[in-house]
Formats: C-alpha cells, structure tokens, sequence
C-alpha cells in the first residue's frame, strides 16, 4: 500500500514539474513564450492558449510575436466559445493592427462572434442586432470577398429571428384583445421584415385583426378600422398573389365588406360597443 501511494506521490510530481516547465515562466524569452502559447493551442488546450498569450501580449507589444500573439489570443478565445472576449480582443487587434491583411478575416471572425451570442428568438434580441450590423459592415467593406455570400445569409437567418419575435409579440396583443397593439407589431413585422416568412402570416392576422377592432370599437371608429381591413387585404393581394392563405382573406375581405357597408348604412348588425379599451 506504502508503495502504490509512493507511486502516485511520483507521478504526480513528475507531472506537475512537467506542466510547470510547460508554462510560461519568469526569465522566459519572447520567443519560448510565444512557443510556449501556440503549443498549447496547437494541442487545442485553448483556455491554457488563452492564458499564455495574453502574457505574450503584454511581454511582446510592438514586435511580430505581439502582434501574432494578439491574433491568436482572440482566436484561442473563439475556439473556447468565449465569444464576447473573442470579440473584444478582434476589436483590440483591428485598433492596433488597422492595415493588416488579416483584417477582412478579423472583422468577419468578431461578427461571428454576436451571430453566436444571438439567442433563440423570445430573449432579448441586442446581440442579434450587433451581428446584423457587423455583418452588413464587413460586406460593405469588403464587396469582393469569398465570406459575402455567407454574411449575406447570417444576415437574413439573423433577420428571420427579428421578425419571429414581433410576430409573436403582436399574437400577445390579438390573444390579449390589444388590438391597437396588435396592429402596430403586425404592420412592424410587415414592413421591416417583408422578405421574412412572418410577414405573409403577419398581414393575414392584420386583415382579421382590423375586423376585431372594429367590431371592439365605438360605432364612430368602425368604418375607419373595417377599411384598414380591406387596405390590407389589397396589399396582401399585391404582395403574396399565390399565398396559400388566399382563401382564408377571401373570407375576412367579404366579413369587412359586409359589416362596412353596414356601417355606412346605419344598420343594425353591428351594434355600438360602449367603451372597452379599444376607442
């Protein structure tokens, strides 16, 4: 028993020894640093990586093994999905290193960076923003780049999410009986997302939530909110001709038409609705 734990004791020292000599130590050169860090980040240790060449950075500013150091540190933070250190030290490298020829690179590596903090659709959406605006940033800069295509296609991913999340914001507000509400993330979700699958369902729910605003609202209101029903069902006809909710806004059109022209003939169908939140 005296024995094995000697044993252990030994490989555990000799161990130690050998992971101390691999660290960076005081009276190291530069050069054995800088070693030292991509040794680690050759072996895909990356939280070590880190750590050695931020001392590498701080030993070495100004000279070639700084400025490689600098790169690699961001990269060692990326590659540990550490992203917004990553980011940071991208931004650093760029402010330090603004000709470089790394740079396109850089700056479509720190994009990437908020594309994958960007979280599911129902958080807060501030990184997803900054990755559209990193994103857009490097395909105007850099038109002719092999990374444009994909940037263009993070971007709309990114897009698609933005419009997911007003989309359902305004379902809130229908399922809630906010319709004043409602409408205003409807027509958001419309008009700065159009490309987005959310916007076709968007304005279909628009057309059917102008009705219930209507029918919600005091008699002066009605004609006005079943009109903004029709006006979107013509856009809706300009925009998705071939929609497969063709038929269900056929419907909501001719409910609109009909109780609009009840309205404005001072029928009875629709009887005034005394105030209920919805003026």
């Amino acid at each position: 028993m005296r024995s094995k734990l000697l044993a252990v004791l030994a490989f555990l020292f000799i161990f130690s020894a050998c992971k101390n000599d691999r660290l960076i130590k005081r009276g190291d050169s530069v050069e054995v640093a800088y070693q030292k860090a991509m040794a680690f980040y050759e072996e895909e240790n990356y939280s070590e990586a880190a750590n050695a060449f931020d001392t590498v950075t701080r030993v070495a500013r100004g000279t070639e093994y700084g400025q490689d150091a600098q790169y690699y540190l961001a990269e060692s933070y990326y590659k540990d999905k550490q992203f917004l250190l990553a980011a940071s030290e991208y931004d650093r490298y760029i402010s330090y290193y603004p000709q470089d020829e790394r740079r396109p690179q850089i700056e479509f590596r720190a994009a990437m960076c908020y594309y994958e903090l960007s979280p599911r659709y129902k958080l807060d959406q501030n990184q997803t923003r900054k990755a559209i605006e990193r994103f857009r940033l490097f395909n105007n800069r850099y038109p002719d780049h092999e990374k444009v295509q994909e940037a263009a296609a993070r971007i709309d991913e990114l897009r698609e999410k933005l419009a997911h999340k007003s989309y359902e914001a305004a379902r809130f507000y229908v399922r809630t009986e906010q319709y004043k509400a409602a409408t205003i993330y409807l027509d958001k979700t419309i008009d700065q997302y159009p490309e987005s699958k959310w916007a076709e369902r968007a304005l279909v729910d628009q057309i059917q939530t102008y009705i219930n605003y209507a029918d919600n609202s005091v008699i002066n209101r009605q004609a006005e909110r079943y009109g903004k029903a029709i006006e979107n069902y013509e856009k809706f006809l300009q925009l998705f001709p071939e929609s497969k909710f063709r038929e269900e806004v056929e419907n909501y059109h001719d409910e609109a038409v009909r109780k609009l022209a009840d309205v404005r003939s001072g029928g009875s169908s629709q009887s005034e609705v005394a105030d209920s939140g919805q003026d």
